[in-house]
This record gives C-alpha cells, structure tokens and sequence, in this order.
C-alpha cells in the first residue's frame, strides 16, 4: 500500500534530494540498495563527483518515506524543491527551453527521469522561479507535474 503524502506540492514543484557522498566503490549501489530494500522508487538520477566525494541528486515517488531510510543509512542530503516536466516527444525540449528562454528564467541544470508512472518520459530542472516557470510552461502546453503526479 502506498502512503499518503503529507503535503500536496503547488504544482511544478518536486521533492529532490541532494546526497552528499564518498567519491568509492560501491556508494552508489549502497543507495540504491537501501531505497530498493524498502520499496522507494528513484524515479530520477543524476551524479556530480569530484575527486573526494560525490553529490547524487534523486527524484523518488515518496519523499517523506524516503527522508527517514536516508537518515538511519548514514548518508547526509539536503532537500529541496524542482521542477517536473513531462515531455511527449524529444521536439518538446525545444519547447521547454524556448519557453524558459522567453520568460528570462536561468536553467541552472537538468536531467531525464528514468522511469515514470506509465511509462511516460520527462525531466528533472532547477532553475530560479518555480512558480513563473509553472505559469510559463503551461501556458506553452507542457505538462508541469506535481509530487503526487509521480507518486505510483
């Protein structure tokens, strides 16, 4: 049974955690393995090393379940909030970006979902104003998603 989420997200925002790790062998997997253990999905990844550690962001489908398994495995993160796109084809980037590009708001990164509920394709962005970027997206008929949009 899947649990309830504690707080509806305002829409286009998404929990993201930013995992502070050991740059060895291993670490990665250790992540993964402790959130599989305990039926909590990655949803989206992606990784920034340096020479001596290793900053691993994550999407999951429940954060709230995710936060206290994180904690009691001994990795370090912050949370934080981004945005959730979803894209029906590969052409809709352009879309997104031209959107983005328009309204003067700075992408300071992203990255793809894995998977999704369904199936269904997207991206992970970071960028300066959530709430203008929601409206802007929109407005441009790309599906902004919320917390509970990736929720199974």
């Amino acid at each position: 049974m899947a649990p309830t989420l504690t707080k509806r997200s305002r829409g286009g925002v998404v929990k993201q955690f930013s995992i502070f790790a050991e740059n060895k062998v291993g670490r990665l997997n250790d992540l993964v393995s402790l959130l599989a253990g305990k039926d909590v999905h990655v949803l989206a990844i992606c990784l920034v090393d340096t020479t001596d550690s290793t900053i691993i962001r994550i999407v999951v489908d429940y954060p709230e379940v995710a936060a206290p398994i994180l904690k009691a495995g001994g990795f370090a993160y912050s949370l934080g909030d981004v945005m959730a796109v979803e894209l029906q084809t590969e052409a809709q980037l352009k879309l997104v970006t031209c959107a983005l590009v328009q309204a003067e708001i700075n992408i300071h990164y992203i990255y793809p979902f894995l998977m999704r509920p369904n199936g269904r394709t997207g991206l992970v962005v970071h960028l300066e104003d959530h709430d203008l970027a929601t409206d802007v997206l929109k407005r441009n008929n790309i599906s902004v998603l919320s917390q509970s949009d990736l929720a199974r």
